[in-house]
């Protein structure tokens, strides 16, 4: 990927960017140490507005496959007003938009992000915020952060500089949502795992917050624990010293009914079906575990992704769906499904109806 011209937003910036001066291409940038980690010594617990925004997401579903491909369209779906309308029309009440930032930022100081997709994902979000949902924005698959290995046309970031480019990509972006309305959400990352060991990134979470503070002082922020977010991983967090978090775990346990079939995740055997008593053991013990995190540290949870992929029985993957809904609501932890149109999908691009199972599942009586 071209290292994209420094057009964008250079006179905001550098008023929220300590240490930089944008015109000069961040030569005097201090590096990472311009963004002090805030406090983790006393987290107060949640804020009521933090509450109120935990329920409000309510029954959500992600528009996953779409902006967080290499570039939207890669993986067979990009972001439409159908899907949009139809998301809000049938009776959800949140969208979570997972964005590769990454992929449309330069490699080098001052890592800016391209206007154009840029405004892009402004514009989805306006249509989203639009329809009256709320949406919760994060950052996803930034490859080198985690350690992972590269995709195909990803082009490497000097590796002492891939945290400082992970924060000063989420300057540009809390400047350039800063004025929409508290119906957005900030998600710092999805699924820190790897490299992403827990002290790491407990420092990172906190620098970065400290960055988005600067722009958006109160708006409602969403982080999880490492182990992809794992609730088991939840006693390895530290928050900030900040009211105005909401906690994210996800969830895909029993794994072996969840993902069969998924290449990506080494192929599982088909044909498992569900859901047995250890099956419902299995997918409602990480949520129990999220449940009595949150009462001792007092942040409320939000279940960011869970979902079974399309090579199970559409009947098992629909009990399973409700199971999980009702586990996670009977705790008072609200959700977004994963996903919407891909292999996961509630709804079918094709024949561009949701498939009433899934759906019943999860927003039915």
């Amino acid at each position: 990927m071209r290292a994209f011209p420094l057009v964008l937003f250079t006179g905001r910036l550098a008023a929220v960017l300590p240490g930089c001066n944008f015109e000069r291409a961040c030569t005097d940038c201090g590096g990472i140490d311009d963004f002090p980690p805030l406090p983790s010594d006393h987290p107060p617990g949640a804020s009521a507005a933090a509450r109120a925004t935990a329920a409000a997401i309510g029954r959500g579903v992600n528009f996953g496959n779409m902006l967080e491909a290499p570039v939207e369209g890669d993986w067979g779906l990009k972001v439409t007003p159908e899907f949009i309308d139809s998301a809000a029309a049938v009776g959800f009440k949140s969208v979570r938009l997972p964005v590769r930032w990454s992929n449309h930022a330069a490699v080098a100081r001052p890592f800016t992000i391209d206007h154009a997709f840029m405004m892009r994902v402004d514009s989805i979000v306006d249509r989203l915020l639009g329809k009256g949902l709320y949406v919760v924005l994060n950052m996803h698959h930034y490859r080198q952060l985690d350690g992972d290995t590269r995709d195909a046309g990803e082009e490497a970031v000097f590796e002492p500089l891939v945290d400082e480019r992970f924060i000063r990509m989420w300057v540009q972006i809390a400047e350039q949502f800063r004025n929409k309305s508290d119906h957005l959400v900030f998600e710092l990352y999805n699924e820190p795992h790897g490299r992403l060991d827990d002290a790491g990134w407990n420092v990172l979470a906190a620098r970065t917050l400290g960055a988005v503070r600067h722009s958006n002082p109160s708006r409602i922020v969403v982080i999880g624990p490492i182990g992809w977010n794992s609730a088991g991983s939840l006693e390895w967090l530290r928050l900030p010293n900040d009211a105005n978090l909401i906690v994210t775990v996800h969830n895909y346990d029993p794994f072996t009914f969840t993902h069969q079939g998924a290449s990506w995740a080494g192929s599982p055997p088909t044909g498992v079906t569900c859901c047995t008593a250890t099956q419902i053991a299995a997918l409602t013990a990480p949520l129990e575990t999220a449940r009595a995190w949150s009462a001792t540290h007092d942040y409320p949870i939000f279940l960011g992704e869970f979902g079974a992929y399309e090579a199970g029985d559409m009947a098992s993957r629909a009990r399973f769906t409700r199971y999980m809904r009702d586990a996670a609501e009977s705790r008072g932890i609200t959700w977004t499904y994963w996903e919407f149109a891909a292999g996961f999908g509630v709804y079918d691009p094709q024949a561009h109806a949701f498939r009433p199972a899934l759906r019943d599942a999860l927003l039915g009586s």
